[in-house]
This record gives C-alpha cells, sequence and structure tokens, in this order.
C-alpha cells in the first residue's frame, strides 16, 4: 500500500484523531486515539521509530474530525520507509557502552524527539534519527532538556 493509498472507510465511532497502522498484508488497526492531534503525532513518532529500529517499513493514516467535527477527514498518510539497519561497519564505530550510559543516551534521545514531537517536527525519516543520535551522543542531558525547553518556549508562542 503506497503513501497516496488511503481507508475506504474511516475509524469507528465518533470523530476524534486517530493513528491506523497499515500492515503489508492491508490489516487495518488503530494505534493511537486522542481528542487532539498533538498525543497521536507523538504516539505515531515513537512507533515510527520503534518499528524502522527493528528494520521495518511502517505506514500509518491520521484521521479527524472535520472542521464542525460531524464527520471524518483523512489528513494524512505517513510512511517513511524502513529504518535504517546497522552495517557491521557501523557496529564497529559504535562505542562500548555501559547498560547505564546506554539508558542515560535512551533518555537523552527520548527527551530530544519528545521535544521535536510536540514542537510538531515531523521526525520519521532515517536522517531525522541520524542526526538524533549524533546530537545526543555530542551533548549532555542538561543540554538536551534546554533545547527541549526552547522547543516548548517556541510552541507556546506560536
Amino acid at each position: 500500500m503506497g503513501p497516496d493509498m488511503c481507508m475506504s472507510t474511516p475509524p469507528d465511532g465518533r470523530p476524534r484523531f486517530v493513528a491506523v497502522s497499515l500492515s503489508a498484508e492491508g490489516a487495518r488497526r488503530a494505534v493511537a486515539e486522542s481528542p487532539s492531534r498533538e498525543p497521536v503525532d507523538h504516539a505515531v513518532t515513537e512507533m515510527t521509530l520503534t518499528v524502522q529500529a527493528r528494520g521495518g517499513a511502517p505506514t500509518f493514516e491520521i484521521w479527524g474530525p472535520t472542521t464542525d467535527g460531524s464527520g471524518w477527514q483523512h489528513l494524512d498518510t505517513i510512511s517513511p520507509g524502513p529504518g535504517v539497519t546497522t552495517t557491521v561497519a557501523d557496529a564497529a564505530e559504535e562505542p562500548v557502552r555501559s547498560a547505564r550510559e546506554e539508558r542515560l543516551r535512551d533518555r537523552r534521545h527520548q527527551v530530544l524527539t519528545s521535544a521535536l514531537v510536540s514542537a510538531g517536527v515531523p521526525i520519521g525519516q532515517p536522517e531525522d534519527d541520524t542526526a538524533a543520535r549524533r546530537l545526543i551522543d555530542a551533548v549532555d542531558e542538561g543540554t538536551i532538556r534546554r533545547l527541549a525547553h526552547w522547543f516548548s518556549q517556541a510552541t507556546a508562542q506560536s
């Protein structure tokens, strides 16, 4: 199913924001829903990163209420493609980290991606993940949290 395709029918129930996962076999499953779009976008970004980390190629549709709230409308189809697979050469370049260092790195990654999603920045492409990983490897958690604060301030002012 290509990125231009969409479900023939909207999700069941009253109109709200819903993310629908589309499998290669054509199965559809609602994977996130909320009265506002931001939590749905955040969930899709996190699921995309997870599926890509496993080498998969996720596809999601975002559905939401019409402007007057009386019906459904297809808002977006997200199909960023497969994740970046780690080659032996890439693995050799990665430093060996302790479990604690890996947890702290994962936490910085989560803070950064969450802040970007909250600011409305789509981060589903492999180069986005590469840029995020380079940034979190280059700076400490305090700096990442400061960046997240700046993103939230910019979002609140817009």
